[in-house]
């Protein structure tokens, strides 16, 4: 079992910056490939990024490349999400989710993953 809470979420403004971490418990936290995904108000959630196991390989949404960065720290069992350049199309609730599937290095699809966070509210003004 695997327990996730995100933090760092918050208001800005449209061109600021945010750092979202999701804390997970548990031993085996390095074997699992990790995602943020985010649901705007009125609409599906959908994927944003996704991180292997290591941390060597990752995979981002078109909407956010180039903008945002995945990483992980797995000594301290978390993964970030650095946020830059915020769109006012970027505000959602996001998640963070684990996946203990094995033969890929990172998922796109929310069905892949196991263990899912409660989520923080990523607001951006225009």
């Amino acid at each position: 079992q695997v327990q996730l809470v995100e933090s760092g979420g918050g208001l800005v403004q449209a061109g600021d910056s945010l750092r979202l971490s999701c804390a997970a418990s548990g031993h085996t936290f390095s074997t699992y490939v990790m995602g943020w995904f985010r649901q705007a108000p009125g609409k599906e959630r959908e994927f944003v990024t996704s991180i292997s196991a290591s941390g060597g390989i990752t995979y981002y949404a078109r909407s956010v490349k180039g903008r945002f960065t995945v990483s992980r720290d797995n000594a301290k069992n978390t993964v970030y999400l650095q946020m830059d350049s915020l769109k006012y199309e970027d505000t959602a609730v996001y998640y963070c989710a684990a996946s203990s599937a094995s033969g890929r290095f990172y998922y796109t699809n929310e069905e892949r993953y196991d263990y899912w966070g409660q989520g923080t509210q990523v607001a951006v003004s225009s």
